[in-house]
């Protein structure tokens, strides 16, 4: 029987980068090679199709943040719905690497978990792993994923939006929508980013500027989200082969140590920084509970295939924070660590996201 040709994206144009190298490490490392051909795929910072032929071991954390550099050849995919890989060399001969049958794009961020890498595919015609163009566009952006969140009923933090363009016409209005907000502390994110990328935490109004700029580096829209008290509590979701009910996953918790919140440094770089606990100590009422909210965040967002629901859980009960619909698939990423605590294993998981993806392109 021919394997399943599987192409892995990696890298890209966004600010997560090197995250989503150091996922595909995980996952070229952990796929079943009897059953896959895969064909490594980089994507450069300038966005440019690279083909990798080294070892994905060198692309793991242990190795530090690695980055895609152009090295000559370059790869695309035929646009005549043959869904056929092409790569050319510094020649400029082209050559045929064959049909791909489904992609997994293990991207981080704007440009490949937005919804623009998913609409690219939908374009070339071919079959790829995690959710589509408006499942993932809604969840990278958190205006819209928190609007949707509160038509649902889903309790979720409450924040003010500010624009790059309100600063520069009517910054006191801008502010004054902050104040607003009421108590302190407050969370100032880019409303479009990941892997905590321009979050700063601030204690006092005189802050904000300072952290509405290091915000705006990466986005011109800004959510500023007012803090809450609670344990940070996280599981993954899973579709169905069958198409029955959503799969969810036990919990996990992750505690943070000598940072003010878990922050990029603290997920990537200061290994003693934080502790993921799975499965974490919740009752079982509590499971329950987070898992009927997740798969109702899920189906708000109209996402499908899998994503990672984070949770504040505080005296009142779950509050969702957010919806990562591709989330981290590194060594000590939550998503694949509850799935393996829930029976799935890492192998068995990335299986079980290739069968989702062909079975939805054949529905």
């Amino acid at each position: 029987m021919a394997k399943i040709r599987v192409a892995v994206l990696f890298g890209g144009k966004s600010n997560e980068h090197s995250i989503s190298v150091a996922t595909a490490s995980g996952v070229l490392s952990a796929i079943d090679s009897s059953k896959y051909e895969v064909v490594p795929v980089g994507i450069t910072r300038d966005g440019v199709f690279v083909p990798f032929k080294g070892d994905p071991a060198t692309l793991s954390l242990s190795n530090g943040l690695k980055t895609i550099e152009p090295e000559g050849s370059t790869i695309r995919f035929a646009m005549d719905g043959s869904c056929e890989l092409l790569e050319k060399d510094s020649s400029g001969k082209e050559r045929s690497l064959g049909v791909i049958d489904v992609v997994m794009p293990m991207l981080h961020g704007p440009f490949g978990e937005d919804g623009t890498m998913q609409g690219f595919l939908e374009l070339v015609g071919v079959p790829y792993v995690g959710n589509g163009v408006l499942g993932s566009a809604a969840a990278m952006d958190k205006e819209f994923s928190k609007a949707l969140f509160k038509a649902a009923g889903i309790p979720s933090p409450d924040y003010a939006v500010v624009s790059a363009s309100d600063m520069l016409n009517n910054p006191e209005s801008a502010l004054d929508r902050i104040k607003d907000l009421g108590k302190l502390p407050f969370f100032v994110k880019p409303a479009r980013s990941g892997s905590s990328v321009g979050i700063t935490k601030v204690g006092s109004m005189k802050d904000i500027p300072a952290a509405l700029t290091e915000a705006f580096k990466h986005d011109d829209k800004v959510i500023i989200e007012v803090g809450v008290v609670g344990r940070e509590i996280e599981c993954g979701v899973l579709d169905s082969l069958d198409g029955g009910a959503l799969r969810v996953s036990v919990a996990g918790e992750i505690t943070v140590r000598g940072r003010e919140f878990y922050d990029f440094e603290a997920k990537y770089v200061d290994s003693d920084a934080a502790t993921l606990i799975c499965p974490a100590d919740i009752s079982s009422d509590q499971l329950s509970q987070m898992q009927q909210m997740a798969r109702k965040a899920f189906k708000a967002l109209g996402c499908k295939g899998l994503a990672r629901v984070d949770f504040f859980l505080t005296d009142k009960g779950f509050m969702v924070n957010e919806i990562n619909t591709m989330p981290g698939f590194t060594s000590i990423s939550m998503f694949p660590r509850c799935w393996q605590e829930s029976g799935l294993s890492y192998k068995d998981l990335i299986d079980e996201l290739i069968s989702l993806a062909l079975v939805d392109s054949a529905s």
